[in-house]
């Protein structure tokens, strides 16, 4: 496995600049973002397919350094409901997956989306219980009319044009948030689908992220190194579904912590094993989104925590079976 690094946490910085704070770390690989949530401070799409020098200048900043692109990320809503937010989101996917191919990148991360309940709404609708009944059929227009027929067509583009893995952040607001919604998805579209696991967006909905890895077995093809601690106090009152902002951490029923900040290396030691146990051999990209730590510390701590816990090297024969 390699030590990696979602470079918009320096997104106030120049590209190499950025590369460079992340070779001194030691690193092997960054994911860069390069349009929706993640912006596209490091990486513009449509300005590097249009010059051809920027682009070649792009590569070698990267490479000069013996680091390479772990995958582009789009995070975004396509199938919003509003007709302009999903255009936009949809044509920076689309970008992204042709600047993937122009770099002979094959992985591109984002989320799934999640549509209104009908074709007349403003807003997104995340459904998370089946009753009353109008639940269960809003569940319906949303996968089999927007979220199914939407990702068979973008799995087909990022096909032709060489991304065959498609990473959905399993993340609570969109359709697919749990390893159950992650397959239902890949089981409709195809293995394009799989996930870009972040064990801190399963942590507070009770998920064990070992136990999710194993059911996830061949779907996981880019992962996140981020945590969350769960505050017992609060959940113990509220329960873990809370829309307080993420600065109230006092009160909230949980929060982003920089990996060791929510769970112990025993936690993260058996997410690594469980991900060696299905084969993924990949990268674990440092996502730091911890309100308590500035990015600097953040970022440094969970370098040198991964690497107290990450396996490096091949497993070898097992001499004494």
């Amino acid at each position: 496995m390699k030590l990696g690094v979602l470079t918009v946490l320096f997104g106030g910085l120049p590209l190499e600049a950025a590369l460079d704070k992340v070779k001194a770390a030691g690193l092997d690989a960054v994911e860069i973002g390069a349009g929706g949530y993640p912006g596209t401070a490091h990486c513009n799409p449509d300005e590097l397919l249009g010059d051809a020098r920027k682009l070649e200048a792009f590569k070698s900043a990267i490479e000069s350094r013996g680091l390479f692109i772990s995958a582009l990320s789009c995070h975004g809503n396509p199938v919003h409901p509003n007709p302009a937010t999903a255009a936009a989101y949809i044509r920076a996917f689309r970008s992204t997956v042709l600047l993937a191919e122009r770099l002979g990148i094959t992985r591109v991360i984002g989320f799934s989306g999640c549509p209104g309940d009908s074709d007349g709404s403003a807003h997104p609708n995340w459904v998370t219980c089946p009753w009353p009944d109008d639940f269960l059929k809003v569940l319906d227009y949303q996968w089999n009319m927007k979220l199914i027929p939407y990702w068979k067509e973008e799995a087909a583009f990022a096909r032709d044009h060489g991304v065959d893995k498609i990473c959905l952040e399993m993340h609570p607001g969109f359709c697919v948030y749990s390893p159950e919604t992650l397959l239902k998805l890949r089981d409709a579209v195809g293995d394009s689908i799989g996930a870009n696991f972040d064990p801190s967006h399963l942590f507070w909905q009770g998920i064990d992220p070992a136990a999710a890895i194993k059911a996830l077995k061949g779907a996981i093809y880019h992962f996140h190194a981020k945590d969350t601690r769960v505050d017992q106090a609060n959940t113990r009152v509220n329960g873990v579904l809370d829309t307080k902002h993420y600065g109230n951490e006092l009160n909230r029923s949980w929060i982003f912590r920089t990996v060791g900040y929510g769970h112990s290396y025993d936690t993260w030691k058996d997410i690594i094993s469980a991900l060696r146990m299905v084969g993924y051999d990949y990268v674990l990209s440092i996502e730091h989104e911890d309100s308590l730590l500035s990015v600097e510390e953040g970022f440094n701590k969970a370098v040198a925590f991964l690497k107290q816990v990450v396996a490096s090297e091949p497993k070898g024969a097992m001499w004494w079976a």
